[in-house]
């Protein structure tokens, strides 16, 4: 009740502070696992796709989210964790296989799951090379992959700045099946690489960025 009373105010105020123009919604399937996978251009990214997503998202947040001290941090902790993200240690050298087998049991529960193929918010704007831990979750877990373009998200809120009101777009693309790479018998790193590259590829059509050197 919480989480569905919180979408709401939150989407309410989406809708009339950002105008956000919203396509494909019908590309996510209504159950079972899911990933989406999107570019990531500001803070807001992690707010904007499990308000304006059919269905819950959970993603990975910083662990300092939970430890924050004072009024600050007790809502800190109270609003992530109802919107139902997963702390990350930032300084645990296995955060990255930590955060990866969290990911996946999201998704063997049936869940659907964010993540950011980048790996960080991008600071020139560009499409970045998506690192393999999306096609990892997609493979192991079974899960179809949601390609995701986010727009105008970083002139709501630019890396250091205030935030501001702008018109944002959010965009999702044709599920991508990973059983295609496991019928196709191909090498498991191999495989890991090309599926990664196919969710670039449709990012980048639907954002329009240039890709990064």
């Amino acid at each position: 009740m919480t989480y569905r009373f919180l979408k709401l105010i939150l989407s309410i105020l989406v809708l009339v502070l950002l105008r956000p123009r919203v396509t494909g919604l019908q590309n996510i399937p209504k159950r079972g696992a899911v990933i989406l996978a999107s570019n990531h251009l500001s803070f807001i990214d992690s707010l904007l796709i499990p308000i304006m997503a059919p269905r819950h998202v959970a993603f990975l947040a910083k662990a300092e989210y939970w430890t924050g001290k004072g009024i600050k941090g007790r809502m800190s902790r109270w609003f992530f964790t109802k919107m139902g993200d997963i702390p990350v240690q930032r300084d645990d050298p296995r955060a990255g296989q930590r955060s990866l087998e969290d990911a996946l049991a999201v998704l063997q529960r049936g869940g659907a799951f964010g993540i950011y193929p980048e790996g960080t918010r991008s600071r020139d704007g560009k499409l970045h090379k998506g690192h393999t831990g999306v096609a990892w979750l997609a493979l192991t877990g079974k899960a179809p992959v949601v390609p995701v373009a986010l727009l105008g998200t970083d002139k709501v809120k630019p890396i250091g700045k205030m935030p501001r009101f702008a018109r944002v777009e959010l965009h999702f693309g044709t599920p991508i099946d990973p059983s295609r790479q496991i019928a196709a018998g191909t090498k498991p790193a191999q495989a890991r690489r090309e599926l990664t590259e196919q969710v670039m590829q449709s990012i980048q059509a639907m954002s329009g960025q240039e890709r990064a050197e």
